[in-house]
This record gives structure tokens, C-alpha cells and sequence, in this order.
């Protein structure tokens, strides 16, 4: 076999350099759009559960969802963390809309007496309020919104009666989720 010239030679090179570009290129892509390893999607669709008078609500019955109205970064997710840690379902969180005004904490509801909000709201601690925002957001669950002025939870029920029948956003069960 003949020796190369020198034109063919660069012109080789440079289609060999070309395809390791593209491939290169091919792989950072996927690599970058890919989930992240240990991540995991929440599912943080509900179904209605029925509740009748007298019957029990725990909070690994309640899907709730956070929002911050603050701005202090992380917000949400610390008190997502602290209500899951007392049992509660994890929902959305991420950021309430702009100039939501909220200082400490609101629970943003179209059902203020639901026993899903009344559980949820004895651990947000005093001065909280219940808005009837359903509009506001399209977060699912009991909705919190957190603003600057919120610190932590406070000691709240682990379990409640329900006084008259209703039906609350509970976390769809193991075998329907995700």
C-alpha cells in the first residue's frame, strides 16, 4: 500500500477529530438531559378518600404541598422535610406566586374545615391562616404556604377525629403510585 500524501493524510485526520467531535458531542448530550442518578419522581397525585363521622385521620393519610412566599432559599423544601418527618405525605413544592404577601404561614384551601387542613394546620403553631385560594396555585393536598417569617413546626396532633363526613386528597396507595 502506497504512503498517504500529505493532503490525504490531513484530510483523514480531520474526518477522524470530526467524528470523535460529533460522538463527544452525542454523549454530553444525553449525559446532560439524563435524571439524575438517585433521584426519584414524586407522585404527587391524590385520590379522594371518603372519611366519615368518627373516623380517624393520621398524617400518612394527608398529601401536602409547600410553597415558598419568601425569600429565603429552601424554605419549601425544609418544611416539606420537617412535615414528612412527622408523617405527613410529601406533594408539589417549589415557589407561591409573586406578591402573595404571606409572612409566616397560610394554608391556601377551597375546604377550610376539611380534617385534612385542620390536622396540618395544628403543626404550622398559632397565628396561621386559612385562605380560600384554590385558584391561587395548582399544587394538590393540603396546600402550605411558607413566608419568611416561618421558623419551624410547631407540636401538632399525630392523629384527628373527623367531626362530620368528608373527602380529602390522600396519596394514591403503594400500588397505584407512580
Amino acid at each position: 500500500m502506497p504512503p498517504l500524501s500529505p493532503t490525504a493524510r490531513t484530510a483523514t485526520t480531520l474526518g477522524v477529530l470530526a467524528a470523535l467531535l460529533v460522538a463527544g458531542l452525542a454523549w454530553g448530550w444525553s449525559a446532560t438531559t439524563a435524571p439524575l442518578p438517585g433521584t426519584v419522581e414524586l407522585d404527587s397525585s391524590c385520590t379522594d378518600l371518603e372519611l366519615a363521622e368518627g373516623d380517624v385521620l393520621y398524617p400518612d393519610q394527608v398529601l401536602v404541598s409547600v410553597l415558598n412566599a419568601g425569600n429565603r432559599e429552601g424554605l419549601a423544601s425544609n418544611t416539606m422535610k420537617q412535615l414528612v418527618e412527622q408523617g405527613f405525605v410529601a406533594g408539589d413544592r417549589g415557589n407561591a406566586p409573586r406578591r402573595s404577601g404571606v409572612e409566616k404561614a397560610e394554608i391556601w384551601t377551597d375546604d377550610p374545615e376539611s380534617p385534612a387542613v385542620r390536622l396540618v394546620r395544628s403543626w404550622l403553631g398559632r397565628g396561621v391562616t386559612v385562605k380560600d385560594a384554590p385558584a391561587a396555585t395548582t399544587a394538590t393536598g393540603v396546600v402550605v404556604v411558607v413566608g419568611d417569617r416561618f421558623k419551624s413546626l410547631a407540636e401538632g396532633r399525630s392523629k384527628l377525629a373527623v367531626k362530620t363526613d368528608a373527602t380529602i386528597c390522600s396519596p394514591p396507595p403503594p400500588e397505584l403510585a407512580g
